[in-house]
């Protein structure tokens, strides 16, 4: 059997799109599964829609995401005279044709089918044209593109996800291969590079089925072998749209500069619309190797769901050590104005093991984390209008005095103190626990009180109840 290749094959015209992600995920997992390889190719044949930075910022994605490329990155843009070498070999082999007819004309001709309510496909006339007239447009130097001459029969697609799907070639016109400008189009480059570059299966979106056909006839008539084919659910949006990088779905980036973990998106991604079985829905990345197979993804279209992604964040926060949150938090807490090259490491350590498992994101944690590592926070009107009033004030100096006299400022003591005062007073804990709480932090929730207090320390926390 041969080696198993695959491939991801993005356009550089803006940054990943999480489909984008799901679809190299999965390419990815078969080919660590199998001992294949994955092949990163760029598709960057639109001069006006590409870019290299875009090209980079999907490199610079993919390893922020952990997912490594065996072979590649391959720039479609450096293949061009490959792609012409193969268009002319179809002509000579009498399997493809030059077309002189202009796009413009073919355009009217269109949109007077259209008016008539007609179907327009194209009638091969340049097919038929006299040797003589060829010659002279060729003499001539006449703009010309390179037509595919569709043959006759059934075409027949196994899918790996979708079975067996077949359409007559009698529904497909003679389709342009190499434009007027030497410029291969989609379906030619796609069929000539995954066949050059021997992939064995082409996993993708569902939208490019339709195109699947197409890419069958040419690999017969290159005289290539036809790889596996499957085809993956299309990701919808909560109000069942098609996610898209064009209608306001979320790119990798954006989950980055959100705080999500890569590790939290990967596992994520993976099940929308593939199962392990089970229940399961934490799976480590070697877990989704051993079990991940085409068999088991869904042909049903898949629902990204944020607040299942942000609970799944939390999980990942929550078992993350403490050393490596703190290289990861810091450029959060710079983003809400806490430099964290004057924090000391050890507090900063501390802070981070009380907040990791009370927020989703590293950003939410960078903002629980504000009040604890500066003075510079802000407090919520509706929470100081509810807890510190006129008479909760009188209870917090009392509570600052009864602090103040506390010799061992840690928690045990702490809450000792706290809860004798509201004895004394005949309160319930409570009544000063909340106002002290908002006093703090500026919020009413937050990590355990007394933990609080302890890392703020002795002055920082009778400055604010005092205040």
């Amino acid at each position: 059997m041969s080696e198993l290749r695959v491939r991801i094959a993005p356009s550089p015209t803006g940054s990943i799109h999480v489909g984008l992600v799901r679809t190299a995920l999965y390419n990815w997992l078969l080919a660590k599964q199998q001992n294949g390889k994955f092949v990163l190719r760029i598709e960057d044949t639109d001069p006006t829609r590409s870019t290299e930075a875009s090209a980079q910022a999907i490199i610079e994605g993919f390893k922020w995401l952990g997912i490594t490329f065996d072979e590649g990155p391959f720039y479609q843009s450096q293949r061009f005279p490959i792609y012409r070498e193969h268009a002319r070999r179809l002509v000579a082999d009498g399997k493809a044709y030059y077309c002189w007819c202009t796009a413009e004309t073919l355009e009217r001709e269109r949109q007077e089918a259209w008016s008539l309510k007609r179907i327009w496909k194209y009638d091969r006339r340049c097919l038929a044209l006299p040797a003589e007239e060829k010659a002279r447009r060729e003499h001539e130097s006449m703009p010309r593109t390179i037509r595919f001459l569709v043959p006759e029969g059934k075409v027949t697609l196994d899918d790996a996800i979708h079975g067996r799907i077949e359409r007559d070639s009698k529904e497909i016109e003679d389709f342009i291969i190499l434009r007027a400008d030497g410029s291969p189009t989609y379906n030619f480059a796609v069929v000539v590079d995954d066949a050059l570059m021997r992939l064995t299966h082409v996993v993708r979106g569902v939208e490019h089925i339709t195109s699947t056909a197409k890419q069958i006839l040419l690999y017969r008539a290159l005289g290539f072998p036809v790889p596996q084919f499957g085809h993956l659910p299309v990701l919808l949006g909560k109000d069942r749209k098609k996610l898209s990088k064009r209608f306001g779905a979320a790119s990798v980036d954006d989950f980055k500069k959100e705080g999500y973990l890569p590790e939290a998106l990967i596992n994520f991604l993976a099940l929308l619309g593939w199962s392990p079985g089970g229940d399961r829905e934490i799976l480590t990345v070697p877990e989704m190797v051993n079990e991940f197979s085409l068999e088991r993804v869904n042909k049903a279209d898949a629902i990204f769901d944020e607040e299942k992604l942000a609970w799944m964040n939390s999980e990942y926060l929550r078992n993350t050590p403490d050393e490596r949150l703190v290289e990861l938090i810091r450029p959060f807490l710079a983003e809400v104005g806490i430099p964290p090259a004057g924090i000391d490491g050890s507090r900063l350590r501390i802070v981070v093991g009380l907040t990791k498992v009370r927020v989703r994101t590293l950003k939410e944690m960078a903002e629980m984390m504000k009040p604890l590592l500066s003075d510079n926070y802000e407090t919520d009107p509706a929470a100081a209008a509810k807890f510190l009033t006129p008479d909760t004030r009188v209870f917090l100096a009392q509570l600052a005095d009864a602090f103040a006299a506390v010799p061992d400022f840690n928690v045990p003591p702490l809450e000792d103190a706290l809860r004798k005062l509201a004895e004394q007073l005949g309160v319930k804990a409570a009544t000063l626990i909340h106002p002290c709480r908002v006093a703090l932090t500026g919020k009413t929730v937050g990590p355990p009180l007394f933990d609080v207090i302890q890392v703020l320390g002795r002055e920082t926390t009778l400055k604010r109840l005092r205040g």
